[in-house]
């Protein structure tokens, strides 16, 4: 190097020798921006905004003398289930294999329900069923009720659906993008060769770190714009807030997969605890559902999950416009999960 050329900082040149392999890898460049758009669009027709199931009833429609009790035609012909006559022995069948969610038949004049209580659905069809038997006999409600849907952009599954996606999409790619090719590179003993450079172990992880970052914005552009253009959700919040909330959870991710990558030395081992780290928030973390359906004593460690504080936060922004300080306690534990992850990784790394 010439003496009239500036020195660069050796942080700078590992962060672009690390965005270089990244780039050279059809195969990364697939699993963290093709995969997840591809998880994504999965996802959200899955879970697309539409009308809700009716409940499923198979009707044996005939009594012991062979007569079709009126409530049976009441069954049949109703247009809040989907009803389909059975003999008894098929209906019974039908419902252990869960293809219909309630059985009726008769006992000469009384209808006799069958179905599984710890089902959520058996006693939602236990319900309409009684309502159209009921009406059918000449019931009439004392009490006329107004029903108004709401399919407004941010009351929606879809609008909740999103950022859950966005959250385990930083996750797989800050694991898989920063730990494993951490691991990957032990593997190849390419350490042993970085190991007598004068390179200080704090900036060859940062320059891991900060490599994964700067994909960050394509990322999370990529995600909005998908749900903005197919399923037409909108952010009520910031973008500056949201951008910020990511950042930290991309950084928290990458922490934690530095750890793992600190001395770990094969990549079967690193797949194990990679997966160890992930599965849990994949169930807990409220992605999918909010995880105020698991027991109450378990919420508050629930949310000192990265993934758990990452999601609602980016939902508070995106569907109720909550502020950098309503994110404060979700700012918070990131923050820790990063600061923590890292100083761990760093006391633990080895070069073999």
């Amino acid at each position: 190097m010439s003496a009239g050329k500036k020195r660069r900082h050796p942080l700078w040149e590992l962060t672009k020798t690390r965005l270089r392999e990244f780039l050279r890898e059809p195969a990364a460049l697939f699993w963290v921006f093709g995969f997840p758009l591809l998880m994504a669009i999965g996802l959200g027709v899955a879970f697309r905004s539409r009308p809700p199931e009716l409940p499923r009833v198979g009707v044996v429609a005939t009594t012991t003398a062979g007569d079709v009790p009126d409530g049976a035609r009441a069954l049949l012909s109703s247009k809040r289930l989907r009803a389909e006559a059975l003999r008894i022995e098929a209906a019974r069948r039908a419902l252990g294999a869960g293809k219909i969610d309630l059985v009726v038949e008769w006992d000469r004049e009384r209808p006799v329900f069958h179905f599984d209580p710890t089902y959520e659905r058996g006693p939602v069809a236990r319900l309409v069923a009684t309502e159209v038997l009921q009406s059918a006999a000449g019931r009439r409600d004392a009490v006329t009720i107004v029903e108004r849907s709401s399919s407004e952009p941010g009351s929606r599954y879809i609008d909740y659906l999103l950022p859950g996606l966005i959250g385990l999409n930083l996750m797989g790619s800050s694991m898989w993008g920063v730990g494993y090719n951490l691991v990957l590179a032990r593997k190849r003993r390419l350490l042993r060769r970085y190991a007598v450079t004068p390179m200080k172990r704090a900036h060859f992880l940062l320059s891991y770190f900060f490599s994964r970052i700067l994909f960050l914005g394509l990322e999370l552009g990529v995600m909005l714009g998908f749900g903005a253009v197919v399923f037409g959700t909108v952010v009520r919040g910031s973008y500056a807030t949201i951008g910020l909330v990511a950042f930290l959870g991309a950084a928290a991710f990458a922490a934690v997969s530095l750890v793992i990558g600190a001395r770990v030395e094969n990549t079967d081992v690193a797949n194990g605890w990679i997966n160890f780290v992930q599965l849990p928030m994949w169930v807990l973390s409220g992605a999918f559902f909010s995880y105020e359906r698991f027991p109450e004593w378990l919420h508050e460690p629930i949310r000192l999950l990265p993934l758990t504080a990452l999601c609602d936060a980016v939902r508070a922004v995106s569907n109720a416009g909550a502020s950098l300080v309503d994110c404060a306690p979700q700012i918070a534990v990131l923050t820790t999960w990063c600061v923590v992850g890292f100083v761990v990784a760093l006391r633990t790394f080895r070069w073999q």
